[in-house]
């Protein structure tokens, strides 16, 4: 049994750090626990950067960082701030000097970095301010803060040129503009009519909560707080990751039943550290982006990228939300990682800035990295799976109210998804091979098409170890007892239509390769991978593989709702007849077979097989079993509880009026 430091408000820290003499921070105890040692943190509202300076030996000697039991523990990236002087109107400023920031200074150096798109002709920066929790919008200039106009959608490019609506439109007349002068800035604030002297008006002032600043501090727990308000900068995969709360390169932490939110950028980070580049093609320009993280991948390696340096964290029953770019980020420092339990809402929907690194859960290189029965809702896009998706499982997952639900790109497989719902009206993007979406719910449309452009890493198995790269010439997916509801709008996939001409087997794929004659890589570019596709249910009009057996079509209507109550999610679903599709029976690593890039098949980390016996509720399927994610939907009108909110944290003022 190891120390036990104490922190409490009423501390100091020239203390011992005991119960009846606590630390004043948490710093200070992070300067002193050692591998084994346990921080408990009391009742208070703590604005610092904690950095830890020291890891644990193994899971039997970690260090532990909680909150006391029952008690509400807050930690700050922001500082509050009064002595605001009226200037207009409902504007008011005040002027910080430069030394008042810390560590960094958010208001001088703008967002940006590589794959960042939007905004270019003005900056939008990590700093922030905040009316009573509420975040404001960054103003392009004073006259904007003077006379703000509503906001209703992003002014800024999106994916796929759709439309993104703004969630609480009205919030956006809440602007703030900063003018830097020669040692000091000044920050501009419209508080439409509030008083900021009086009422609680905080700003980001520093760029973390609780990240080490050294690498390789393995074997750390952080639970049971509320964690707030950081200057996170962008985060793209040829970078340092930062994240509010992150591990910089360290292996095997535990990041559970914490209240996470209104990080500039990113909420947690298991990401990239920085030698193995940073920005390079936004600083130099001299090759492609894609050519950068490529380097990336295999420097990593060079500094130990490995099962036994890095990754096998767990994040669990964490409400995250109010980032402007990831819930949770990754590359590189994600692998072997499970993601579960976790409600991730209201990512990047502000829409101050765009950029291609932006979903509710971004990760790359997620090799083994199993994210289960997590809650994303209210997200640009749900989830992101970036290349080298090798052994990923995205299983059991309530997708809803997102402008996109999942992407998976330019990854090899075997990756699989299933018995989840997807209840956005985009579903999915797959711009990927060796896919397995087996006992889904997929109510919106699907995009699918090949990357001939990228040619991405794939790995030995369960291994970091690179075996080659490839191109990503589609196809190689599996589509088994999946649940598809139509939708109206005109030129979108409903289903698995899109495979129309690819051949079913390797046997079939292998003839249309020979019969082109001699050549090689030209070869495979012509011909369609095979794709395995039965025993799925279309609803509504959903359109089916033209060469699809065993499959259940209904000309009658279905609904689909995801509704919450009370911290349960409910899914409400009125189905026109049994969806059971004749001759369905347990999918295992035997029927899904072997990817035919990467040479695996689809099994568990350990290695060993997968059996999908069990619905995303946990019961057991029957030997014909129901398509869709949920064993017990009968003809009629359902109403089933698919997921259920954990208690995280204490209870706290920010969750109660935040949670949607």
């Amino acid at each position: 049994m190891g120390q036990v430091y104490h922190v409490a408000k009423n501390g100091s820290d020239r203390n011992p750090g005991t119960t009846e003499a606590p630390f004043l921070t948490i710093q200070r105890a992070a300067e002193l626990a050692r591998a084994g040692d346990r921080v408990t943190v009391h009742e208070g509202e703590y604005r610092e950067w904690v950095r830890p300076r020291n890891g644990g030996w193994g899971e039997d000697s970690r260090i532990v960082y909680e909150a006391a039991p029952g008690e509400h523990v807050v930690i700050k990236g922001s500082e509050r701030i009064t002595g605001w002087l009226p200037v207009e109107g409902t504007v008011w400023k005040v002027t910080l000097e430069d030394g008042f920031f810390p560590d960094v200074h958010p208001y001088r150096t703008p967002l940006g970095g590589d794959w960042f798109v939007a905004p270019r002709d003005y900056p939008v920066h990590p700093g922030e301010v905040y009316l009573n929790r509420q975040s404001f919008y960054e103003a392009r200039s004073l006259a904007e803060v003077l006379h703000p106009q509503i906001r209703t959608v992003s002014p800024h490019e999106t994916w796929g040129g759709r439309e993104e609506k703004i969630l609480e439109p009205e919030r956006t007349l809440y602007q703030w503009f900063c003018e830097a002068g020669e040692d000091a800035v000044t920050i501009y604030a419209n508080f439409r009519g509030a008083d900021p002297n009086r009422e609680l008006v905080e700003i980001n002032v520093r760029k973390f909560c609780f990240f080490p600043e050294r690498t390789g501090l393995n074997y750390i727990t952080v639970r049971g707080f509320e964690m707030a308000q950081a200057a996170t900068g962008w985060a793209p995969p040829t970078a340092m990751q930062e994240g509010l709360i992150g591990a910089n390169w360290s292996k095997g932490w535990v990041i559970e039943d914490n209240i996470i939110h209104d990080s500039k950028c990113s909420g947690i980070s298991i990401g990239k550290e920085d030698s193995t580049g940073q920005n390079e093609f936004t600083h130099f320009r001299i090759k492609p982006g894609y050519q950068n993280q490529l380097e990336a991948v295999f420097k990593a390696r060079h500094i130990g990228w490995s099962r036994e340096r890095v990754g096998s964290h767990i994040i669990r029953n964490n409400m995250i939300y109010d980032c402007g770019q990831n819930g949770i980020v990754g590359h590189l420092g994600c692998v072997f990682s499970e993601i579960y339990g976790n409600e991730i809402y209201n990512i990047a929907v502000k829409h101050e800035f765009y950029g291609h690194e932006i979903a509710g859960i971004k990760l790359h290189a997620a090799i083994d990295v199993q994210i289960h029965h997590n809650y994303i809702h209210h997200c640009s896009l749900g989830t992101w799976l970036d290349w080298q998706a090798q052994g990923t499982r995205v299983s059991g997952n309530v997708y809803a109210h997102n402008d996109r639900d999942l992407m998976v790109e330019v990854t090899h497989g075997p990756c699989l998804v299933d018995n989840n719902i997807f209840a956005s009206p985009w579903a999915l993007v797959n711009a990927a091979q060796g896919g397995a979406y087996i006992h889904n719910l997929i109510c919106g449309f699907i995009d699918s098409y090949p990357v001939l452009n990228r040619a991405t890493p794939y790995h030995l198995p369960h291994s970091t170890q690179v075996l080659g790269t490839a191109l990503i010439y589609g196809g190689d997916d599996r589509w088994m007892q999946n649940i598809f509801v139509g939708g109206r709008e005109e030129g979108r996939c409903y289903g698995t239509s899109s495979y129309n001409g690819s051949p079913v087997s390797q046997e079939e794929y292998m003839e249309r390769v020979r019969v082109l004659g001699d050549g090689d890589v030209e070869l495979f570019e012509q011909v369609c991978q095979p794709a395995m596709i039965r025993g799925n249910a279309y609803l509504n009009g959903a359109s089916r593989f033209d060469r699809e057996e065993n499959f259940l079509e209904s000309a009658a209507g279905a609904s689909v709702c995801v509704t919450e109550e009370n911290g349960q999610i409910w899914l409400e679903m009125e189905a026109p007849e049994d969806l059971r599709p004749e001759k369905a029976g347990i999918i295992s690593s035997e029927t899904l077979g072997t990817v035919r890039l990467a040479g695996q098949r689809f099994e568990r980390p350990d290695g060993g097989s997968l059996r999908l016996d069990l619905d995303m509720t946990g019961a057991s399927r029957s030997a014909c079993p129901v398509a869709g994610p949920v064993e017990n939907i009968q003809k009629g009108i359902n109403n089933i509880l698919v997921w259920v909110r954990p208690k995280t944290g204490s209870d706290s003022d920010c969750k109660k009026e935040k949670q949607l």
